[in-house]
């Protein structure tokens, strides 16, 4: 930032909401994982939660870029925060039995890997979010906020527990694009981050 500019206050709606979906990752959890994670009741409130963190994760983005009120927290805690609540996601489904366990580590080790580096990063070389990365995002949302839902909950009525079976199968077919998505999106940040190293070396050796 140039001293023509004034500083942004760190205390901002965007990053209020940042802050607020990181304050959220432990409810979100404990609510899913009410009575061993079959309490009907406490599942549908951890999917509103789930739900609540997904639209300020695009709202305090679109904020900021509106206002122009872009922070050194927010472009650190935002990505956090964003990896908090799906990974408390993963790890809970993943104890609730709704998702594999090696599926939650190949997809956590991913996300936290292009994370880190991305911040370790940042002031050298920025990587712009591609398409891919964006759907990869939305449908792994949508995959682990219907999984999240007590789809097959013995204690649904009986009028609900067809459609229910249908919607688990439809979300985690869901969820397979997801960690699809979510594995060639990463070897294309790992390949742009080492093909920008590589041009940056060649500029100051040449």
């Amino acid at each position: 930032m140039s001293d023509g500019q004034p500083r942004v206050s760190n205390v901002n709606l965007p990053n209020a909401l940042t802050t607020l979906r990181i304050v959220m990752v432990p409810f979100f959890g404990w609510a899913l994982l009410v009575d061993g994670g079959d309490s009907v009741l406490w599942r549908c409130v951890a999917f509103l939660l789930f739900v609540v963190a997904m639209v300020t994760d695009k709202v305090d983005g679109d904020i900021a870029r509106a206002r122009n009120i872009e922070t050194d927290f927010g472009r650190i805690a935002d990505p956090i925060a964003d990896k908090a609540i799906t990974g408390m996601a993963f790890i809970a489904l993943s104890i609730t039995g709704d998702i594999w366990w090696w599926v939650t580590i190949i997809v956590l080790a991913r996300e936290w890997s292009v994370t880190l580096l991305r911040l370790s990063i940042a002031k050298r070389i920025v990587i712009a979010a591609k398409d891919l990365g964006k759907l990869k995002t939305t449908v792994q949302a949508l995959a682990l906020a219907g999984l999240t839902l007590p789809l097959r909950d013995p204690g649904l009525p009986s009028s609900l527990e067809t459609a229910g079976e249908v919607l688990f199968y439809v979300f985690q077919a869901s969820l397979v694009v997801a960690v699809a998505l979510t594995l060639w999106s990463g070897y294309e940040f790992f390949r742009d981050a080492w093909k920008q190293r590589h041009l940056m070396r060649a500029r100051t050796t040449g």
